[in-house]
């Protein structure tokens, strides 16, 4: 829907999302397929085959899009940060498509929450936390200012939540309380979107990188939950 508003030009910009360059078309069709798959995994109809469609739309952006940018200044955080997120919700994608997995007999496999499908998705997720961490001790300072006012300790949270990152990173890869550390993860993206995210969009609801911003949160936090739904599961 994001997409379709700024395709239509209800947003007030120019057509097209400002971070989807490319033809005016684009951004239809681009609206068009994300709405449709998205109702393909709400109500299970080919979901998997939406989800890896998703998962190999994610990582051709990251290619043809992001990486270029991050080549062209490896000292800008902005490309990086883009990158790795659309790279953790790609690797969230592809759990999903190996969670819902199907037999001949079309029902649910056993084995999809360790299939090497579902692994390599774990992985995906994992590996731009390290990213997300960095920066966040790296530009502790900058970061401090983007946590509401009326939250204690901000230098304090930036650095703190960095170190998260960067724990939850190595609980997956190694296996070692990689559940719980998914699972507060993907709490903690869930109480961004609704304490620092939501009020951003309320107080400038035209501006599309906030919306933007806010559902890059959300569906990082279900990546999160979808994560450790499926490493308790292989536990």
């Amino acid at each position: 829907m994001h997409y379709l508003a700024f395709a239509a030009g209800v947003s007030g910009a120019r057509p097209g999302p400002p971070w989807f360059p490319g033809p005016h078309w684009l951004s239809w069709v681009a609206g068009v397929a994300l709405f449709v798959g998205g109702i393909g995994l709400l109500i299970d109809l080919a979901a998997r085959c939406a989800a890896f469609v998703l998962a190999g739309a994610l990582l051709l952006k990251v290619a043809i899009i992001h990486l270029p940018r991050v080549l062209a200044n490896l000292h800008d955080p902005g490309p990086w940060t883009s990158a790795g997120e659309m790279l953790s919700i790609c690797g969230g994608a592809i759990v999903l498509a190996g969670v819902l997995a199907k037999g001949l007999d079309g029902s649910r496999l056993a084995t999809s929450s360790s299939s090497p499908t579902t692994v390599a998705g774990q992985y995906l997720f994992a590996l731009p936390l390290f990213i997300f961490g960095a920066q966040h001790i790296m530009y502790g300072q900058f970061v401090a200012t983007l946590i509401p006012a009326w939250i204690p300790g901000h230098v304090f949270w930036a650095y703190f939540i960095g170190v998260a990152f960067i724990a939850s990173a190595l609980a997956i890869l190694t296996r070692q309380l990689a559940d719980l550390a998914a699972s507060l993860l993907g709490l903690m993206f869930f109480l961004w979107v609704l304490i620092l995210h939501l009020p951003r969009v309320a107080a400038s609801p035209h501006n599309g990188n906030e919306w933007t911003s806010a559902f890059v949160a959300l569906a990082m936090s279900g990546s999160a939950l979808l994560v450790a739904g499926t490493l308790a599961t292989r536990e």
